[in-house]
């Protein structure tokens, strides 16, 4: 089974260039959240320039997860992987929960000037 067809090299790095994206803003929140600190969490912002780039590629990535994930199950051939109910299913979590991480790194900057 190729990975164009099954949708999970798409989704894998709609994932990690969501994450990427949101690195730079809410990764040190969660950091400081969770009892970490010092400096350098401070030169996490050297993403910051970057997260246009991993928004984008997440974004796009996620357009190709989307076509190969939600097409018709008529389209996978029996024996494929995408055929299976359980794995379709487990490929539409997934692919909902990389969407969301990728819109929390679409919202984060605009959502802290409201609290203070």
């Amino acid at each position: 089974m190729s990975e164009s067809k099954s949708g999970r090299g798409a989704l894998v790095t709609g994932g990690i260039a969501a994450v990427l994206a949101f690195a730079c803003c809410l990764g040190p929140l969660v950091l400081v959240v969770l009892g970490f600190s010092g400096a350098w969490i401070g030169n996490l912002t050297v993403l910051e320039p970057y997260r246009p780039i991993f928004i984008g590629a997440a974004l796009i990535a996620l357009f190709f997860a989307w076509r190969s994930i939600f097409r018709p199950a008529h389209a996978c051939k029996p024996g494929d992987v995408c055929a299976a109910p359980q794995v379709r299913t487990a490929y539409k979590i997934a692919f909902w929960i990389v969407a969301a991480l990728v819109l929390v790194a679409l919202v984060f900057p605009y959502v802290p000037p409201l609290f203070y």
